[in-house]
């Protein structure tokens, strides 16, 4: 009986030994480091106006480079360029000087470089936390700039002082230009522009990755030509290659707190005999035993991403069962309910919510379920800074220790 008990102790204190060892694993946490890039997309525009969409549509490239200062925040020089296009649709008209606007639609085109400075915020890193590992990166970006605009275009089938009479109802004599012409500009113009957008990389390695991009831009009414009493806007649709220059991030490892030590005490049967008296009959042999009860445990493991008690296989429920039970056959008992996740997945901020939301999810389950009062629960949870267990799925636990 004795050897029984001194082994069951042993086999106690060497698992004890091992779940301490197993605390102790540290964290790899990923560091964001500034770095520079180039950008180089091609793809279309569209500029606002009255005639058809397809006769509003120019090629466009874009080109620039960037500086990623925090895993959310950046600046960035892209130069837009190529060619925007406006036009009219007009009714025939004859002008004083004998000459005649047939009925149809006028178009002309223009070239033009916009450089410009763009804030960049990636949202992703904003709300779902630092991953470098990440595969979908969306980001929002605005900023200001200037359109160069030149070889504005005439309508192919009108003069420019028609263009402009028709549009604006003037009738044109030789020699006089109304005061609107000024919109249908020639030479190099040179107006400011805001610019906002939204943008999505995918990623292909550390180093590149590939991305579409949607602007808007917004500048004078003078921009296309027309006066119409408001701002003139062009969107582009662009599509390309980012290239990341120098290492984008490096890591570092955070020691896990020490586990406090667990002190298993050797059960030790003691037996004291006492001698017969005489000439009384004799005595049983009485034992005096002195044990400490040892603790009781249930490790409650969940699927990758579950956190809710109806997710938990029929196994696991069984085991929170158990822990009740005991509770209730031992009415000064306590237990501390502890919530883990893996570190090899997600990130430590969803890391974090999974595994309170789990330790959560067993304490609602003691307390409505089996009716164990609140106060005899304490609830903690360690996300994926501590890895009790070696095995990468069996760190999606639950840990109910009961004193």
């Amino acid at each position: 009986m004795k050897l029984k008990k001194t082994f069951m102790a042993c086999l106690l204190m060497f698992g004890f030994l091992s779940a301490s060892a197993q605390d102790q694993q540290p964290k790899i946490e990923y560091v964001h480091n500034p770095y520079w890039y180039v950008q180089v997309q091609g793809g279309g525009q569209y500029t606002l106006g009255e005639i058809d969409f397809k006769d509003l549509l120019s090629p466009n490239v874009q080109i620039a480079v960037g500086r990623q200062f925090t895993p959310v925040f950046g600046l960035r020089l892209a130069v837009n360029a190529w060619q925007s296009r406006a036009g009219i649709d007009f009714d025939q008209e004859t002008f004083i000087d004998g000459t005649v606007a047939p009925a149809g639609t006028a178009k002309w085109k223009w070239m033009y470089v916009a450089p410009g400075l763009d804030a960049t915020f990636n949202l992703s890193n904003l709300f779902c936390g630092f991953n470098p590992n990440r595969l979908f990166n969306l980001s929002v970006f605005a900023g200001l700039g200037a359109n160069i605009g030149w070889d504005f275009d005439k309508a192919s089938n009108v003069t420019n002082a028609q263009l402009i009479a028709q549009h604006y109802g003037h009738t044109m004599v030789a020699g006089y230009q109304p005061e609107n012409i000024a919109y249908a500009w020639e030479g190099t113009k040179v107006r400011l522009f805001g610019r906002a957008g939204l943008a999505a990389d995918f990623k292909v390695s550390e180093k590149v990755s590939l991305g579409l991009e949607v602007n808007a831009n917004t500048l004078s009414d003078r921009y296309n030509g027309k006066k119409a009493g408001n701002s003139d806007w062009y969107f582009n649709a662009l599509a390309g290659v980012k290239i990341n220059l120098g290492k984008t991030y490096t890591t570092r490892t955070i020691e896990a707190p020490k586990a406090p030590e667990k002190v298993v005490e050797k059960v030790i049967e003691r037996v004291i005999e006492k001698p017969c008296p005489e000439p009384a009959p004799a005595v049983s042999p009485t034992r005096a035993l002195a044990k400490k009860e040892d603790k009781f445990r249930r490790d409650v493991f969940f699927t990758i991403g579950k956190s809710y008690f109806n997710q938990l296989k029929p196994a696991e429920k069984a085991k929170v069962k158990e822990v009740a039970d005991y509770l209730k056959a031992n009415p000064n008992a306590t237990v501390e309910v502890t919530g883990y996740a893996d570190i090899g997945t997600g990130n430590p901020t969803i890391n974090k919510r999974l595994s309170q939301q789990r330790a959560q999810a067993i304490y609602n389950a003691l307390v409505k379920t089996y009716k164990i009062k609140a106060s005899r629960i304490k609830v903690d949870s360690k996300g994926d800074t501590i890895q009790p267990f070696a095995k990468e799925e069996e760190n999606r636990v639950v840990i109910c220790i009961a004193d």
